[in-house]
């Protein structure tokens, strides 16, 4: 059975609907970078990765290509296309007991052009929101 919050992400990627991206996480949700060395733990700091990622990856060429699940969680296969270079991932999503929320999310990327690439792109993205 797909959990609902897998649903709610999927909706997230679709509308990128903050508010119901906030709802989504858990309020100890765990965030783990593929440039960052250390868990980012809280809801807060998951939900700035999260937003800054939707707008450094979230484009017109970002598409999954493939889903794995099992009764808590889903690996979800992603590509996009930015500054030229092909960006290649997953996102490792694991759900609450009940389904609804978001404990914990894992971005592994790859190659290493992509994640110096994010490395950077996120970096001014973070930036410019905590500016903001």
């Amino acid at each position: 059975m797909r959990p609902f919050a897998l649903d709610r992400w999927h909706d997230f990627i679709k509308y990128h609907d903050e508010k119901a991206l906030w709802d989504l996480l858990h309020p100890d949700a765990v965030f783990e970078s593929p440039v960052v060395h250390t868990p980012q733990r809280g809801r807060d700091i998951t939900f700035k990765y999260l937003v800054s990622a939707g707008s450094v990856l979230g484009g017109p060429g970002f598409k999954y290509l493939g889903e794995w699940r099992n009764e808590n969680g889903a690996v979800l296969e992603f590509e996009n296309e930015v500054e030229g270079i092909k960006i290649n991932g997953v996102d490792i999503i694991t759900f609450s007991d009940d389904g609804r929320q978001i404990t914990h999310f894992k971005v592994m990327v790859r190659p290493l052009k992509a994640i110096n690439l994010l490395h950077r792109l996120m970096g001014e993205q973070l930036a410019k929101a905590a500016a903001g």
